[in-house]
Formats: structure tokens, C-alpha cells, sequence
């Protein structure tokens, strides 16, 4: 008969990490949860305590009996299901090196990572991959912090946690809007329905050919409706890379990355429009081979269908702040001066957000909207 915790509501009292002394290592399970309010519900009701920490995107509880940190991550289930990553927590660095000295005897190659800053506390940790890919996490706290930190599972580490995951969306879900996601490491399959939004998550970041990706992206533009959007999520850098990369931690799944402007021409190659770098910054998340490795997002749209709008026109004035800008469609928009579009692609404009950089001329004088 399978064990059950139980407790009185009085015993169901916030638990801090510095109120625990860990005498032994802790089976550790992370978890990828749709809601982490709900869940932390439930299992506050399965264990009879309240947890250790309760975020809007992070959440923990410990449990002595059994001796278990499980910690519940946002993102709904992909290819991996529920199963983020496990591992086990020591009492002290002593035991972590002990085991970290043990598995290399052993033949298995690990990495340790000092003052990691991850999931609201510092951590001393190495990383491992069993067999079949999953991650396992060895580690020992060394304190708290305020904030979640930068060293996270891969998916954080490589810049997967999307606003995608965190709105609900869903791979292949029977809801609109239809979305396929794919993440590094599966086979890529696209549906035979059109969707109308496809997500490549590391999808580039194992080792593909200049041709591979070009095939990807061409049929990632024909399962898309007209007017669909892609959204790829990867490391990229800006030259090719010679050898091997090497990653510390979760990150060493990254065995590959694509050069940024050589990946952003493959994507007008394949017919998209109105790309975007939505993530791109100045600081990088890790070095190889003397350069920088940059989370990188872009977005971009197949054409919306033209037929049924390709009579209707919109006047448009561009406001700036640039002099003269010119659009993947062959418009080009002089500050102050008016162009006329097809209504398909005013939409278009307004879809990519950038309806504030334009005014919309009506056929008919309109007065009163000085605002004076």
C-alpha cells in the first residue's frame, strides 16, 4: 500500500530554508506546471504544509518525509511532458564533491558551477545527462536571494521560457490559435493542418547544415496560414564557430549555433516578412571560441492573402523618428510624406505593433480632433 501524508491544518505553516538543517541528501524533482498558484494548492493539500517558496514564477516545498525538494517551474508540458529536471541536494560541498569525484571515476563527465544564482538562492551544483537525455541536478544551497537568478534549467539557460509558455499556449493544442511548438533535441514533424503561429525552441541549436535549416523554414512557411507568424528561440553568434563549444552546465545541449545574420537571411529566403530581433541584447550568455553567445528571438509573418483586400487602400503618413525607412514589402516611408497601401498590408503594420508610428489619412476631412 502506497504511503500518504497527512496533516492537521495547524500543522500547515510556511517553511523557510533557513529553518532547515538538512542532515542528508534530499531527492530533488522539478516539475513544469501549467499554473503555478494551482498547483501549489494542490500540493499544499497532498502534503499538509504550506511551501518553502511561493513565487509568481518559481515555487518549492520541502518535505522531510520523505526527505523531497520539489519544485514546480512555469511552462506547459512538451515534448519532455511534466518531467523538467531531477537530482538530489547535499547537507554540505563535502558530499557534493564526493559524488561529483565518484561519477567522473565512474566515466561520467561533470562540470561543477560555484555561487550559481538560481531559483531565489545561491547554489554550489554540477550537472549530468543520463542515457536518454534527461538532466539530473547535484547541488548544495548556499544561501538565499531576492530575485530568481540566471542559472536555471536548460530552458532558461538557453533562453527557452517564452511568453508563449506563460500565456497558456500549447504544442498542437485543439484551441485557437493553432500553435506548433518544437523544442531542441525532438524530431522536427509539422502538422498537416495550418497553424497559425510556430515556435523553434533551440530547433537550431544541435548540429544542422545550412540546408537543413533552409528546409525547416521553408516548411514552416507552408504549414502556416496567411498571415501566421514564426517565433525562433536559439543561441546565435556573429561568425562561424571552429570546434567544439563546450557549454558549462544544463547549456552543454547547446552543441551547435547558427550565425545570426546567415540565420536571418534563411528566414526572408523562405518567403517571411516583417522580421524582427524581439530579443537581442548587448551583454551574452556565455563565450566560444572567443565570441559572444547571444539569446536571440526573432519573429516574423508569411503573408496575409491578398485577393479579398486588394482593392480597399489606406493612406498612411509615417511619423518617424527615422528620415526614410523602407519595408519587406518594397514600400519605402518618408517621414512626413503620405503613401498609400493595400488594406492587407496596413494590417500587416498594425500586427507587427507598429500602428503608433503611422496616421491614418481618411478619405474625408475630419475636424475637430485638434485637441486644443
Amino acid at each position: 500500500m502506497a504511503a500518504v501524508i497527512q496533516s492537521s491544518p495547524a500543522e500547515s505553516v510556511p517553511v523557510t530554508e533557513a529553518e532547515q538543517s538538512p542532515a542528508a541528501a534530499r531527492f530533488h524533482l522539478s516539475l513544469n506546471v501549467s499554473d503555478i498558484d494551482r498547483l501549489v494548492e494542490f500540493f499544499q493539500r497532498v502534503f499538509g504544509v504550506a511551501p518553502a517558496k511561493h513565487r509568481s514564477d518559481y515555487a518549492k516545498f520541502e518535505l522531510d518525509f520523505p526527505p523531497l525538494v520539489l519544485s514546480l517551474e512555469p511552462g506547459l508540458p512538451g515534448d519532455q511532458g511534466s518531467f523538467n529536471h531531477a537530482g538530489f541536494r547535499f547537507a554540505t560541498v563535502a558530499d557534493l564533491v564526493s559524488a561529483q569525484e565518484r561519477l567522473e571515476a565512474a566515466g561520467i563527465s561533470t562540470q561543477r558551477e560555484d555561487g550559481v544564482e538560481c531559483c531565489y538562492a545561491r547554489q554550489t551544483k554540477f550537472w549530468v545527462h543520463d542515457p536518454d537525455g534527461r538532466l539530473w541536478e547535484f547541488y548544495v544551497l548556499d544561501g538565499d536571494i531576492d530575485h530568481r537568478g540566471q542559472g536555471q534549467t536548460m530552458d532558461q539557460m538557453t533562453g527557452h521560457t517564452s511568453e508563449a509558455e506563460s500565456a497558456g499556449r500549447c504544442s498542437l493544442a485543439e484551441v485557437a490559435p493553432q500553435v506548433y511548438e518544437h523544442r531542441m533535441g525532438s524530431e522536427v514533424q509539422f502538422p498537416a493542418t495550418a497553424c497559425d503561429e510556430i515556435l523553434l525552441r533551440g530547433t537550431f541549436n544541435v548540429p544542422v547544415t545550412d540546408l537543413q535549416i533552409i528546409n525547416i523554414l521553408q516548411q514552416a512557411f507552408e504549414t502556416l496560414r496567411p498571415g501566421g507568424h514564426l517565433e525562433l528561440h536559439v543561441l546565435t553568434c556573429e561568425s562561424a564557430i571552429e570546434g567544439d563549444l563546450n557549454l558549462p552546465g544544463p547549456a552543454a545541449c547547446v552543441t551547435f549555433v547558427p550565425v545570426r545574420s546567415s540565420l536571418m537571411q534563411f528566414v526572408t529566403d523562405a518567403g517571411f516578412m516583417d522580421q524582427q530581433l524581439i530579443t537581442f541584447r548587448s551583454g551574452a550568455c556565455f563565450q566560444a571560441d572567443g565570441q559572444a553567445l547571444r539569446e536571440t528571438k526573432v519573429r516574423a509573418a508569411k503573408p496575409s492573402a491578398k485577393s479579398s483586400e486588394q482593392a480597399a487602400m489606406v493612406a498612411l503618413i509615417y511619423r518617424g523618428p527615422f528620415a526614410e525607412i523602407k519595408d519587406d514589402e518594397g514600400y519605402v516611408w518618408r517621414r512626413g510624406i503620405q503613401v498609400s497601401v493595400s488594406a492587407w498590408r496596413w494590417h500587416e503594420l498594425q500586427e507587427q505593433g507598429l500602428a503608433d508610428n503611422f496616421t491614418v489619412i481618411p478619405e474625408t476631412v475630419v475636424t475637430g480632433t485638434c485637441g486644443v
